[in-house]
C-alpha cells in the first residue's frame, strides 16, 4: 500500500517516529560524552503531543520546558539544527549556547525552552496578549510537565488569559513524575482540568497513548482558543525513562515501568492505522527506516560538526548595538597604562 500524502493520521504517525529515533539518538550522544552539559531530558513515551502540534498552524508560537524535544520536532524544527545545538556546536539553533534546555527559534513560533519549571508558561500570555491586540488570529501554547501544576506562576497566567480572553492554551503533558515524585505524592486533587475551569478555562484530558484522541481535542480547544476562549489540555502519558539521562528511576518497581511502557503511543498508533485500513507493515517499515537513518545522519553531523569559536562567546548574549566586552587582557593592560601615565 502506497500512503497517500493527505494521509493525516500516517503523517503523525511519522512525526511521532521521528521523535522516538531523534530522542534514541540523543541518549546516544549523551553515552559518547559528546553532548553539552550533563542533563539531558528525554520525551520518550511523550510522543502523542504530536496531536497537540499538529492542530497548531504557522504563525502560532508556544513555549517549551526541559522536555520539550518532541514538541519542537512536531511543530517543524530539523533535526540536524537540534541534534548540533544539544551537541553544543555552532551549527546549532543557538549556535551551542541554548543547549537541551534553552534552545529556540522564532521563526518557527519557538520562543524558549525553559529550564525552570513553569518558567516559560507567562511568556504564552504576553505573546497571547499581542496576538489578541493584533487581531492576528494566531495562538500561544505553553508545553510543561505535571511538576508545573504546583506552581503559582501556571495559576496567575490561567486567570489572566481568562480574564482578558486570550487565544491561549496551556497543555501540561502528566508523564506521571516530577523527577522522582510520583504525581499522587505531589498534589491532593488530581483532577486537573477541574483545576483549569475553575478559573474559567476550556480544559479536556486526552489519554496520551492515543494521539488521535489528543489530536481531537486539542483541534477543538484551538478552535476556541482562537475565538477568545483560552484553554487546558492534559496529556495523560508515561516517561518511559528516568527524570534525566543518568536516572535509573531507583523509585519506580519493574511492574510499574512495564505497565507504563505498554502505553506506548507508537505501538497504539500503529494498530490504529493496520484497523483503519490506512496503512500496512510496509508502510510503517519504510516510515520507521527512513525516522532511523534521518537521525543517524543527525547524529554524526553533529558529532562531526564544529564547536563555536571563542570570539562569538559575547555574540547574541546582548541586545543589539552593545559593544563587546573587552578581554580581561585588554582591561588589565587599559589599567597598567593609567597607572604608567600617572
Amino acid at each position: 500500500m502506497n500512503a497517500h500524502p493527505n494521509n493525516a493520521p500516517l503523517l503523525r504517525y511519522r512525526t511521532m517516529r521521528r521523535i522516538r529515533s531523534f530522542e534514541e539518538r540523543v541518549g546516544e550522544l549523551f553515552l559518547r560524552g559528546e553532548s553539552a552539559g550533563s542533563m539531558l531530558h528525554l520525551s520518550i513515551g511523550e510522543e502523542a503531543v504530536v496531536g497537540m502540534t499538529d492542530a497548531m498552524a504557522a504563525g502560532d508560537t508556544f513555549t517549551t520546558h526541559h522536555r520539550g524535544h518532541g514538541v519542537f520536532l512536531g511543530r517543524g524544527a530539523d533535526p540536524a539544527r537540534m541534534m548540533a545545538e544539544i551537541a553544543g556546536k555552532e551549527a546549532g539553533y543557538c549556535r551551542g549556547k541554548g543547549g537541551s534546555m534553552h534552545i529556540a527559534d522564532r521563526a518557527l513560533g519557538h520562543l524558549g525552552a525553559n529550564a525552570i519549571v513553569g518558567g516559560g508558561i507567562p511568556h504564552v500570555v504576553g505573546a497571547g496578549l499581542t496576538c489578541r491586540n493584533r487581531r492576528s488570529g494566531q495562538i500561544s501554547v505553553a508545553f510543561f510537565g505535571d511538576g508545573a501544576m504546583s506552581q503559582g506562576i501556571l495559576y496567575e497566567a490561567m486567570n489572566m488569559a481568562a480574564l482578558w480572553k486570550l487565544p491561549v492554551i496551556f497543555a501540561c503533558i502528566n508523564n506521571q513524575y516530577g523527577m522522582g515524585t510520583r504525581v499522587d505524592r505531589s498534589a491532593g486533587h488530581l483532577d486537573f482540568p477541574a483545576r483549569a475551569r475553575g478559573f474559567g478555562l476550556l480544559a479536556e484530558r486526552a489519554d496520551g497513548a492515543d494521539v488521535e484522541a489528543v489530536h481531537a481535542c486539542a483541534r477543538s480547544l484551538v478552535a476556541a482558543a482562537r475565538d477568545g476562549r483560552p484553554g487546558y489540555l492534559e496529556i495523560d502519558a508515561y516517561r518511559f525513562f528516568g527524570h534525566a539521562r543518568m536516572d535509573k528511576s531507583p523509585y519506580r518497581t519493574p511492574e510499574e515501568e512495564a505497565a507504563g511502557r505498554a502505553r506506548d503511543p507508537l505501538a497504539r498508533a500503529r494498530e490504529q492505522l493496520a484497523a483503519g485500513g490506512l496503512a500496512d507493515a510496509a508502510d510503517l517499515e519504510r516510515i520507521d527506516a527512513e525516522a532511523a537513518a534521518e537521525m543517524d545522519a543527525a547524529l554524526a553531523a553533529a558529532i562531526a560538526a564544529a564547536p563555536p569559536g571563542a570570539p562569538t562567546m559575547f555574540e547574541d548574549v546582548y541586545a543589539p548595538g552593545t559593544p563587546a566586552p573587552r578581554t580581561q587582557s585588554g582591561r588589565l593592560s587599559a589599567i597598567l597604562s593609567e597607572g604608567a601615565r600617572a
